[in-house]
C-alpha cells in the first residue's frame, strides 16, 4: 500500500469498528487527552476507567491540578504505578498555568518540553485534542508499525526508533489526524496484538510485510532479556492502640518519591532503635505473609511484621511522620504493596487477632 491507501483503510476501519466511547473521548480538551495519555502509559485501558473518572471528578481542569495538594494527586494515583508520572502531571499543569496562560501549547516541540511529556505523547495530545498533523508512536502503534514493514530491531534503541518515526511520518495523513491517531492506537490495542494478533480482519493485513512472512510475533523485536536482580526489606507495620499505623514520607526522588510508606528495616534488631526514635514500647509482634513487588529494574522481596506499639506520653509523629487511621484514612499518596500490607494489617486487627 502507498501512504494514501494506508491511510485510508485506517479510517475506514475506524469509521465501522473504531473505540469511540472511552471516556477521554468525551468532551475533548487537550487536558483530558493529556490525563488520559500520561495514564495509558504502561497501564491497560480497562485499568485507566476508573482512574480516569475519579482523577477528572477531583480534578477537572488545569488549574484544579496544578493547585492541589501533592498528596491529594498522590492519593488519586494510587495503584497506577510510576508515580513519576503523577509528579510531573502536577509539575506541567503548574508550568501551563504559570507560562502559557492555563492553555497547553499548539506546537509539538514546545508540549514535548513539559515535564513527562515526551515526543509521541506532545503527538497525540496535538492531534486528538487540537487536529494538528503530528505522528505517535506508543507502544500500540510501534507494533502495528513494526510488523507492517518487518522492522529489525529492538525499538528501544536509537537508530531503530529513528526509523519507525520515519515510517510514522510516512504514513500519517493530512486529514482526519486526529481519527487516524485513535485509529492506529486502536488497532495495536484490539487486533494487531502482541500475542495472537487478528490479522485476517485487520486493515492492514495484505501489505503487512510480518504476515506475508507468517512472522507476527517476531516484531517489534524485544528488548534483550536480563534477569532481574532480587532485593529484600523488612516493613515493620507498627500499631498502636487505636490500631493506627505509623507511616512515613519517602524523599520525592527516588523510589516510591513523595509516597507515603511503612519503615524499612534489614532485620528485627533495627526494632529497637526506631521504637526509641519515635517513643514507642514494644509489645507483641507477628510475622505476616511476604510478598513480592516488580519494578522495572528489580524485584523486591518484603517481610512485613505487625507489631503492637504503647507510646509514651507526650510522643508524637513529627515531620514526615505520621499516625495512619485505618478505620478513616486520610486521602494520601500509597506505594501500591504498603497499601496491600495495610489491607491485611487491617484484616487481622479487626478479627481481633492479637500480633
Amino acid at each position: 500500500m502507498n501512504p494514501q491507501q494506508f491511510s485510508s483503510a485506517v479510517l475506514d476501519w475506524y469509521d465501522h469498528h473504531g473505540r469511540k466511547d472511552l471516556p477521554w473521548q468525551q468532551d475533548i480538551t487537550p487536558y483530558r487527552v493529556w490525563v488520559s495519555e500520561i495514564m495509558l502509559q504502561q497501564t491497560q485501558v480497562s485499568t485507566v476507567l476508573g482512574y480516569f473518572d475519579r482523577f477528572m471528578h477531583a480534578l477537572p481542569t488545569v488549574a484544579a491540578l496544578a493547585n492541589a495538594a501533592e498528596d491529594e494527586v498522590l492519593h488519586l494515583w494510587t495503584g497506577l504505578g510510576y508515580y513519576t508520572r503523577a509528579r510531573n502531571l502536577q509539575k506541567t499543569a503548574q508550568i501551563v498555568m504559570r507560562d502559557h496562560a492555563g492553555e497547553f501549547p499548539r506546537d509539538v516541540e514546545k508540549l514535548a518540553e513539559l515535564p513527562g511529556i515526551g515526543r509521541s505523547t506532545a503527538g497525540a495530545i496535538a492531534s486528538l485534542s487540537m487536529g494538528l498533523r503530528a505522528p505517535i508512536l506508543d507502544g500500540n502503534v510501534k507494533r502495528v508499525l513494526a510488523r507492517y514493514v518487518a522492522q529489525e530491531g529492538y525499538p528501544g534503541e536509537p537508530k531503530v526508533a529513528r526509523q519507525l518515526w520515519t515510517v510514522a511520518e510516512r504514513f500519517l495523513p493530512h486529514e482526519r489526524v486526529n481519527h487516524y491517531t485513535q485509529a492506529m492506537m486502536d488497532l495495536g490495542a484490539t487486533l494487531c496484538t502482541r500475542s495472537k494478533p487478528s490479522c485476517l480482519i485487520c486493515p492492514l493485513h495484505t501489505g503487512c510485510e510480518a504476515h506475508m512472512l507468517g512472522l507476527e510475533i517476531r516484531y517489534p523485536v524485544p528488548k534483550p532479556r536480563k534477569e532481574l536482580p532480587q532485593k529484600r526489606t523488612l516493613m515493620p507495620i507498627l500499631a498502636n492502640d487505636e490500631g493506627a499505623i505509623l507511616l512515613y514520607r519517602r524523599p520525592s526522588t527516588g523510589l516510591w518519591g513523595g509516597l507515603w510508606s511503612l519503615p524499612e528495616l534489614d532485620d528485627l534488631d533495627g526494632l529497637d532503635d526506631l521504637a526509641s526514635q519515635h517513643g514507642l514500647h514494644l509489645n507483641e509482634r507477628r510475622e505476616l505473609d511476604g510478598l513480592t513487588h516488580t519494578f522495572s529494574h528489580f524485584q523486591l522481596a518484603i517481610e512485613p511484621w505487625l507489631v503492637h506499639v504503647d507510646e509514651q506520653a507526650g510522643a508524637v509523629a513529627e515531620g514526615d511522620w505520621l499516625w495512619y487511621n485505618l478505620a478513616t484514612p486520610p486521602r494520601l499518596g500509597l506505594a501500591a504493596p504498603v497499601k496491600k500490607l495495610l489491607k491485611r494489617a487491617a484484616d487481622v486487627l479487626n478479627a481481633g487477632e492479637t500480633p
